[in-house]
């Protein structure tokens, strides 16, 4: 009689099929849970007599086996056929779906526009740490020691005595390299630096800046001329006029301010620029044979010119940007208008 019903349960096993879930589900309650006619068989092992339970258990296990392989391969073909159907339902004639696709940011292409002008005339690049002791950053450039510079109102101290702080302008880092190289010097020093200013639409506490170092013989205030020339021209159009206005700082003399004719009205004088028609974009002078002293380099022998400028300001006069804080403000807004920058 048990012979029978193992038999008839088999052949139902081999039989069944599934086109989808609900009948997997169906097969699964029938022959492989624990109430399943599978199991019941398992359930009869105990009235059967002992000296054939060896024989029916066998039986039995090969019943649960041939079950198990079965729903194995309905699970098999359902999922294929779950697959194929979706497939079938795809329309290659739909358009692609839109993956966003990020941008530049405006100071890192006006960053990196700065270094290749001034690579092309032969400028290498050079960085340095944004924490700087007092040597690099304030003495080896002649600043005295009582210049408002050295003040905690200005400048972020980590320590005092000895003085460690944020550096306040990259020129830290054309120190670093008159140190430790020996003249012809020509090199770009792009970095982020510090200052204790409030902030505004025009002014912030963190920055970026972009310095320019040339020691050799014989440079002159022709060459710091030219060189500046050339980058506003490449910078921010042929028609560019640039002036040099004498100004001061301590680690060049003489020292001149650089402008460039106001890009929003030519020259002709606008809100931009107060009506003057030039726009301030940095600082230059030749270097003060104190600071090559300072960095062991013979100043009867060589000179040199020095020139700054905040690439935070040359990125709102090329974009014609209004207000500072939009660089850092992280508004998607604001920064989906420069993914076309390459």
């Amino acid at each position: 009689m048990h012979q029978e019903k193992i038999e008839t349960i088999k052949s139902a096993i081999v039989l069944a099929d599934a086109q989808n879930q609900d009948e997997l589900e169906a097969y699964r309650l029938k022959f492989i849970s624990k109430k399943s006619v599978v199991g019941e068989l398992f359930a009869e092992i105990r009235n059967i007599p002992n000296e054939q339970k060896k024989e029916y258990g066998q039986l039995v296990n090969e019943v649960k086996q041939l079950a198990d392989n079965k729903f194995q391969e309905l699970i098999d073909k359902v999922n294929a056929a779950s697959k194929k159907a979706k497939s079938m339902d795809l329309d290659l004639t739909l358009p692609a779906t839109y993956i966003p696709v990020g941008g530049i940011h405006p100071l890192t292409a006006t960053r990196q526009r700065i270094i290749e002008i001034f690579e092309r005339i032969g400028f290498n690049l050079s960085e340095g740490p944004e924490i700087e002791d007092d040597w690099h950053n304030f003495t080896a450039l002649n600043f005295p020691e009582n210049h408002p510079a050295r003040e905690m109102q200005d400048t972020f101290f980590i320590e005092k005595n000895p003085d460690i702080a944020l550096r306040t302008h990259t020129s830290s880092v054309q120190v670093r390299v008159m140190e430790s190289h020996k003249p012809p010097i020509r090199t770009l020093s792009p970095g982020r630096v510090y200052r204790n200013e409030a902030i505004s639409a025009r002014a912030h506490c963190i920055f970026h800046q972009v310095e320019g170092l040339y020691v050799d013989e014989n440079v002159g205030f022709a060459d710091l001329k030219n060189t500046l020339y050339h980058f506003a021209k490449e910078m921010f159009g042929r028609e560019t006029k640039v002036r040099f206005r004498p100004s001061f700082f301590p680690f060049t003399e003489p020292s001149a301010e650089i402008d460039i004719s106001c890009l929003l009205c030519g020259g002709k004088g606008c809100n931009v620029c107060k009506g003057s028609g030039w726009v301030e974009i940095g600082g230059s002078g030749m270097v003060d044979p104190n600071v090559l002293e300072n960095c062991g380099i013979d100043s009867k022998k060589y000179t040199g010119f020095a020139f700054g400028m905040g690439i935070e300001r040359i990125a709102m006069l090329k974009y014609q940007i209004k207000d500072l804080r939009l660089f850092t403000e992280n508004d998607v807004r604001f920064l989906k208008q420069f993914r076309s920058i390459l």
